[in-house]
């Protein structure tokens, strides 16, 4: 299948683009690995406030039922999303819980944002909420319980 043409994953004013790969390296290649590809396309982005912020296109790639994305390429882009929102915050993560409320069918070849926010943090047990909408249609929320790397 051919590459789709560009998409647009421009962030709102205020947002100031933030280099994922450079923070936590190649574990980001499964979602946002291939900016031109079929599959995902992603661009992060933080507020004012430090908060992680993403605009994401879910391509042909990642359909499920007709016309839509599949649960599981929503949940793998909130996974990447909300651990990565605990890095920016500077807590070296992997996830140790995800959970995902499907709210509505996601239509492929849509720009949607997701916006995350670490809520809470109490020893090596970070808590992170996310919602991956467009508009005022909300498709997703999560939320990630994510654990401290020692020594990291």
């Amino acid at each position: 299948m051919p590459p789709t043409p560009s998409v647009d994953l421009s962030g709102e004013a205020g947002w100031l683009p933030f280099d994922a790969p450079s923070l936590v390296g190649e574990s980001l290649r499964f979602v946002s690995g291939e900016p031109d590809g079929n599959r995902f396309r992603v661009r992060y982005y933080r507020d004012e406030e430090k908060h992680l912020h993403a605009r994401i296109w879910f391509g042909p790639e990642t359909g499920g039922p007709p016309g839509h994305a599949h649960g599981g390429a929503v949940s793998a882009v909130m996974d990447e999303a909300l651990g990565l929102a605990a890095w920016a915050a500077g807590y070296p993560i992997v996830v140790g819980n995800l959970n995902v409320s499907f709210r509505a069918m996601l239509p492929l070849e849509k720009v949607v944002t997701l916006e995350s926010r670490v809520v809470s943090a109490q020893g090596r047990k970070i808590m992170v909420h996310g919602r991956l909408f467009c508009g005022e249609t909300i498709y997703a929320e999560g939320e990630c319980l994510c654990i401290t790397i020692p020594g990291r």
